[in-house]
């Protein structure tokens, strides 16, 4: 769909003369698309782990202290 916008606005300007800034332009779209990507994901990243700092790491320990008394523990069966 973009790779049609951007072929469609590049004929447009090349009718009226090419001088080579129709190439630029759609090598800096292209250039955007990541770089919007990029921020995004940051965004993402930094709403995503806003609750992280509140909680620590005490459920994790709790759970992992858990799991250590369970593989301790002397199985009798089988």
């Amino acid at each position: 769909m973009v790779n049609l916008l951007i072929s469609q606005i590049g004929r447009m300007h090349s009718s009226g003369g090419s001088d080579g800034r129709e190439v630029g332009m759609g090598a800096l779209v292209w250039l955007l698309i990541p770089l919007f990507a990029a921020i995004g994901a940051g965004l993402w990243g930094s709403w995503a782990n806003r609750t992280r700092k509140s909680r620590g790491d005490g459920p994790e320990l709790d759970g992992y202290a858990r799991f250590r008394a369970a593989m301790e523990k002397s199985h009798t069966g089988s």
